[in-house]
């Protein structure tokens, strides 16, 4: 049996991976900026605010939440979405070393 993709790069890139196939869908950075906006857990309606159906807005907070950048609380029959910051800090900073990475000083290219 072969390898997986998977197995043949570090559990870094890896992981770098997953956090921006998840971040690649414009209604997950819709729904990121509403609660960034909002700057607190936000229990309302999303639909309104995004324009997708709610199992549509659903499936997307589940797919934030997988990754961790968002918690999710049960209040009554709501369910109330914030940004976890600790984890947008590690994100960060990940994606933050990455861009760094390159003396923009330096022109050496092909």
């Amino acid at each position: 049996m072969g390898l997986t993709k998977q197995e043949i790069f570090t559990p870094s890139q890896n992981y770098i991976a997953t956090i921006a196939k998840v971040l690649g869908h414009p209604a997950r950075i819709a729904i990121l900026e509403n609660i960034i906006q909002q700057d607190s857990c936000i229990c309302g309606d999303l639909v309104n605010e995004i324009g997708l159906a709610q199992a549509t807005i659903s499936q997307h907070l589940k797919e934030l939440k997988k990754i961790g950048i968002i918690k999710g609380t049960i209040e009554g029959t709501k369910v109330c979405y914030c940004i976890d910051k600790m984890k947008w800090k590690e994100i960060q900073s990940i994606f933050s070393k990455m861009f760094q990475s390159i003396d923009p000083e330096n022109n050496l290219c092909c």
